[in-house]
């Protein structure tokens, strides 16, 4: 990618210097950004000794334009990132499934992997209780393919509809700027389906000790469209080489407190020790019809696929920390709409509306051009008809700037046509059928050591403690008694709960 960025700036270059005589100028001067020699710049222009500052110092004005312009928008969710170059290596022929030539035998595929919490600031301590992302942006022959998920296969809300109302209620308050259990609890009282990721979320998986140590998932379902057209529906898995390992809640106060930007430090510390960091990518695969053979919905990002064997396709090397966090880790945009042929989403609801939030983020922060930055421009030759707009860099050339056209060499190949999806039924508002909002959660309790059940218990109830709303707070144990009775009566002790009147509003859920 780094040749990728000189070649472009080679060329910008050359295009430059091709209008003059003048020759190019290679000193070791402290410049201007025209490229202009600085002669002074540790004194303003002044009027006589005394006078004032002078508005014609250039140096001085661009130097203080510049500085108040380095920061961009922050991203509203997964500010505090780390990014990490490297590469990813098929290891089983998925034609059969895909045309996606990233997975084509024989083939390297270069990727950027940015690593960061969901809701901290880009200051704050990385040891949050905080889902992680994983977003892998693959730089393929095909263009640039975003796997955007997290550390865990599964999320909060099943509608996109719902994300910025679960944001803005774990964000810290619109009033004190401060995060409040009663506001977040008070958002999960009133959406019973996030019970399950709630439930991963209090466990010692939800406090990974490093990026190294925890797996990553594409959390929604994607469908691999074959050379036949030919349709399945597959989860991604990125199995972490390194193994697993988790902070306990008595340990996460000590961890912060020792280097509260550990995850940062861990990561970039094995790569510079080459101790290169490794995943290995699985998938499930699904046939269309049998998606509706579970008991829930087969589309419902709330829900793992439980049940449907996983297979060992590639790994993905990590082996090169950016020379620039803000080009690569800040500048880095990743929308899960950012896909290739023979990969295209699925009917997921929370996908559906990731599609359009996402790339619509990176465009408001960044602007219009932000896939001709290096670190998001594809290593294959753009061929758009979009042009202008703030800091375009393309060198786009001629007066066809449309299609159709006679005289345009651009053509366009049927072969990556969308597939066709079969429609039923009429256009609707209303939830999905099949909820089953708390039976996963009390699969995985169970599935938990002691030790791990019990360190769920105390993390969660730690902050069910805070929440001074008693409808709230009863609502939350009603969800998680009704996910598993240990749950609840576990939680119903710890916090000193009337235990009758958890199991009457838990009796009155359903799970279906």
């Amino acid at each position: 990618m780094q040749n990728v960025s000189r070649v472009f700036k080679r060329t910008l270059l050359s295009v430059v210097l091709s209008a003059t005589t003048l020759p190019p100028v290679f000193a070791a001067n402290l410049t201007r950004d025209n490229g202009s020699p600085v002669g002074d710049n540790q004194n303003s222009e002044t009027a006589g000794p005394e006078g004032p500052v002078l508005l014609q110092d250039s140096h001085l004005v661009e130097k203080l334009q510049r500085f108040d312009r380095e920061r961009i928008p922050e991203r509203v969710v997964h500010a505090r990132g780390t990014g990490a170059f490297g590469d990813f290596v098929p290891s089983a022929d998925l034609s059969d499934l895909t045309t996606a030539q990233v997975f084509s035998p024989g083939s390297k595929t270069p990727v950027f992997v940015r690593f960061s919490t969901v809701m901290g600031y880009r200051g704050s301590p990385e040891q949050a209780r905080d889902p992680r992302g994983f977003a892998i942006k693959f730089y393929t022959g095909q263009g640039n393919w975003d796997m955007v998920g997290i550390n865990w296969p599964i999320f909060f809300i099943r509608d996109a509809i719902k994300f910025p109302d679960f944001v803005h209620a774990n964000k810290p308050g619109a009033v004190t700027g401060v995060q409040d259990p009663n506001l977040a609890f008070d958002f999960f009282a009133h959406t019973p389906e996030a019970t399950n990721m709630l439930t991963h979320l209090y466990s010692d998986d939800g406090m990974p000790d490093s990026y190294r140590h925890m797996d990553g998932f594409g959390v929604h379902a994607f469908k691999f469209v074959n050379a036949k057209g030919e349709v399945h529906y597959v989860k991604f898995h990125w199995v972490s080489d390194q193994g697993k390992k988790d902070l306990r809640p008595g340990e996460i106060a000590a961890s912060i407190g020792s280097d509260w930007n550990l995850m940062t430090n861990d990561l970039y510390g094995a790569i510079r020790k080459q101790d290169f960091p490794k995943w290995d990518l699985y998938i499930q695969v699904l046939k269309p019809s049998d998606l509706n053979k579970f008991s829930y919905d087969g589309l419902d990002d709330t829900k793992e696929w439980l049940g449907v064997p996983e297979r060992k396709i590639g790994t993905m090397t990590l082996n090169r920390v950016p020379d620039n966090y803000f080009e690569s880790t800040e500048e880095s945009a990743f929308a899960p709409s950012r896909l290739v042929p023979g990969i295209e989403p699925s009917e997921d609801r929370m996908l559906q509306g990731r599609l359009f939030a996402y790339a619509d983020t990176q465009m408001y922060r960044l602007g219009a051009n932000y896939n001709s930055l290096p670190i998001n421009r594809p290593l294959i030759d753009v061929h758009s008809n979009n042009q202008d707009g703030r800091m375009n860099a393309s060198g786009r050339t001629g007066d066809v700037n449309y299609e159709p056209s006679g005289i345009s060499e651009l053509s366009q190949d049927p072969k990556y046509k969308y597939v066709q999806t079969p429609l039923s039924g009429t256009t609707q508002q209303i939830a999905i059928h099949k909820k089953q909002n708390f039976r996963q959660a009390g699969q995985y309790f169970e599935s938990l050591t002691e030790q791990g059940k019990g360190d769920l218990v105390t993390a969660l109830s730690g902050d069910l403690s805070h929440v001074t709303n008693e409808d709230n707070k009863y609502t939350m144990l009603s969800y998680f008694n009704k996910a598993d009775p240990d749950l609840g009566a576990r939680l119903i002790r710890a916090l000193n709960a009337d235990g009758s009147k958890v199991k009457t509003l838990s009796a009155k859920l359903s799970d279906e």
